[in-house]
């Protein structure tokens, strides 16, 4: 998957048929789903696929994890109207990587017993990206532990995915789950099966899912501070993450309205650009928001010369 390419004017025609503009459209008519859509369940795919084609020969795959449980709405909200948009248009016009390719996924609490606690779309290149988003079931469970079931989202980048960016030229995509808690201690084997179908699934811990996921992905988790658990136990919820992922790869953000904005610049980052030439292309709090979630990842190692 992966045809097509995304444009303004699609997005305009899109979000004006939708009401996006008006400020009295709730969250729950954007994301009008009351159960798991059939296309976006693992029980129902084997892979998705990130292909190269006419259209985008030199693919790279994106994968957007969202936290869909109970304290989300606001950021799902922002994803929908602006956030992925911005996304999008930025990535296209600052070409940090090559031929984007973006799957959604929605991850809930399979620990808790959510229903649809991991939901993933194909790899699209144009407006089906809003359309799939769109899809995702808003079940607003979670709750009753510190964290969601945020490494299902590495266990589907790792077997539930095929890329060509990878498997043809070696190239890792980038993987970034957003949310407000702390990171999955780990997941049994029943509960990884239970997420995905999958049922010789064994169990794993989240350093054991890292392990085998960052060989092929470049590996962020953003937190949410404004979040409702990150508010309040933020160094609690980094120190969870970084003890996995190292801190270079946690960011936290400020302001989850330039969510669109930090994940560019990170790729940005990656590509050589500078610390100050990143946070000094965007405006007001943006540029704010944008400088302060980066100064760790670049001060801590992960981009180490670009300062």
């Amino acid at each position: 998957m992966g045809g097509g390419s995304y444009s303004n004017k699609d997005w305009t025609e899109f979000s004006t048929s939708r009401g996006y503009d008006d400020p009295n459209k709730k969250t729950d008519e954007i994301y009008a789903a009351r159960a798991i859509d059939p296309g976006l369940d693992p029980k129902g795919f084997s892979v998705r696929e990130s292909v190269d084609g006419t259209d985008h020969p030199a693919s790279t795959p994106v994968i957007l994890a969202l936290d869909v449980t109970g304290s989300m709405s606001p950021v799902l909200d922002m994803v929908a109207r602006e956030g992925l948009k911005t996304l999008c248009e930025e990535v296209y016009k600052r070409r940090p990587i090559t031929d984007p390719h973006i799957c959604i996924v929605g991850i809930g609490d399979v620990e808790m017993g959510d229903k649809a606690p991991l939901q993933a779309s194909q790899f699209e290149a144009d407006i089906r990206i809003f359309q799939h988003l769109e899809k995702l079931y808003l079940e607003k469970g979670g709750g009753g532990n510190s964290h969601e079931s945020y490494i299902l989202a590495w266990y589907f980048a790792k077997y539930r995915t095929s890329t060509d960016s990878f498997r043809k030229r070696g190239v890792k995509g980038f993987l970034f789950t957003i949310g407000d808690e702390e990171i999955t201690p780990s997941l049994t084997a029943e509960e990884v099966a239970r997420a995905t179908g999958d049922a010789q699934a064994k169990g794993f811990t989240a350093q054991e899912m890292y392990d085998l996921v960052y060989p092929e992905w470049n590996v962020y988790h953003i937190i949410l501070k404004q979040g409702d658990h990150a508010s309040r136990f933020y160094p609690d919820v980094k120190k969870s993450w970084d003890d996995v992922l190292g801190a270079q790869k946690v960011i936290g953000l400020d302001d989850y309205k330039a969510i669109g904005e930090t994940i560019v610049s990170i790729m940005e980052l990656m590509a050589g650009k500078t610390l100050k030439d990143v946070t000094e292309s965007w405006d007001g709090t943006t540029k704010v928001a944008v400088g302060n979630a980066l100064k760790e990842v670049v001060t801590s190692g992960s981009i180490d010369v670009h300062l």
